[in-house]
């Protein structure tokens, strides 16, 4: 499984949120990483510089072994927060999508 992970100009430490993205990422999907070929994270500071509610936003997009992307995305306080929301959403999905497929 690849982890390519994306940021905007307006997020600093950016190396700090990469690596704790595939961290985050890895240990959420680690159980249905076979089925996953690749995974994007993108993280956005929507507000720049002004802080706000949930003005921080992860999108993950998860793509499975022939079949059609599946993306989420979760806005939080925080980017740690708003990943690790993100990551729990995706693996509700690609848990789901998985368990569909393998009952046909």
């Amino acid at each position: 499984m690849i982890i390519q992970v994306n940021t905007d100009h307006h997020i600093t430490g950016r190396q700090e949120f990469i690596a704790e993205a595939e961290s985050i990422v890895t240990d959420a999907l680690s159980h249905v990483s076979d089925h996953i070929t690749r995974v994007e994270v993108h993280l956005n500071d929507e507000n720049s510089k002004k802080s706000g509610p949930e003005d921080k936003r992860c999108m993950m997009e998860a793509r499975l072994e022939g079949h059609q992307p599946i993306a989420v995305t979760h806005k939080a306080e925080t980017l740690a927060f708003a990943m690790d929301g993100a990551a729990e959403k995706l693996k509700t999905a690609v848990e789901h999508t998985v368990d569909r497929l393998q009952r046909h």
